[in-house]
């Protein structure tokens, strides 16, 4: 019996099981460390061998120089498409750092070393959240979705525009920021409205040294009125999904 193996579909299949493996290593949910490096190389592998239909057709196979610099190629491209992912989740775990920062609860910050963060409660818990509604609520497979179509718009060995690239990484990082602010803006005006109301009060009294007041009515404030934003956050993360695929394809 004779076993023929096509070196051009493996040589296809590995070179998008790297970009595949460069993608969930950064993107989340999968970065999460408590999902094994070994979970994620498998993941890659079987999602490169679902699309290997896709990328194999097409597919020249190149002498070895060629074949390295198509490998590094895919760790650039996988690790920049993951990057654009982290890039929107990272407005929710933005968001909770400007309410553990204007509610006071920033003296309470910890390393997080599972998810690789640093911050407080809010921060934490804003970033645990949008992970669980990632898999409740099946955005990862939009995510998964998106990057199977980037098979298209940039096919295995192929170049990437950095131009287009670096203008879409600008673009991202200034929505995030934008949307970090939109998710806890009300928050932080009441925050703000408490403090200038505690300045208002020490001017006209200054005897109750209303400042003294000043911490434990912003951590009140921060945990009455957090749930609305909590509350949202599934809405918040349904549309933070639709701009992670948006990014994802929209590279060239």
């Amino acid at each position: 019996m004779n076993l023929t193996l096509g070196f051009e579909w493996l040589e296809a299949t590995m070179l998008a099981a790297v970009r595949m493996v460069a993608f969930l290593v950064i993107a989340p949910p999968f970065s999460h460390n408590a999902i094994p490096a070994r979970i994620k190389a498998m993941l890659g592998i079987g999602f490169a061998l679902a699309v290997s239909p896709q990328v194999v057709p097409g597919y020249v196979s190149p002498d070895t120089a060629g074949f390295l610099l198509a490998l590094v190629t895919e760790i650039v491209v996988g690790g920049l498409l993951g990057f654009l992912v982290m890039l929107v989740f990272a407005a929710v775990q933005s968001a909770g750092n400007l309410i553990d920062m204007f509610g006071g609860f920033q003296l309470a910050q910890g390393f997080d070393p599972q998810s690789m963060i640093n911050g407080a409660q809010f921060t934490r818990l804003f970033h645990m959240t949008a992970i669980a509604l990632l898999f409740a609520s099946g955005g990862y497979q939009l995510i998964i979705g998106g990057l199977m179509r980037t098979f298209t718009a940039l096919p295995i060995g192929e170049g990437i525009d950095l131009g287009a690239s670096a203008e879409v990484m600008v673009g991202g990082v200034t929505q995030m920021f934008v949307a970090s602010v939109q998710i806890a803006g009300p928050l932080i005006v009441v925050l703000f409205l408490a403090d200038a109301g505690l300045g208002l009060l020490t001017r006209v009294a200054p005897a109750l040294n209303a400042f003294a007041l000043g911490f434990p009515l912003k951590i009140l404030l921060t945990v009455v009125l957090g749930f609305m934003v909590f509350v949202a956050l599934p809405q918040i993360v349904s549309s933070l999904t639709d701009q992670a695929v948006d990014h994802v394809t929209g590279v060239r």
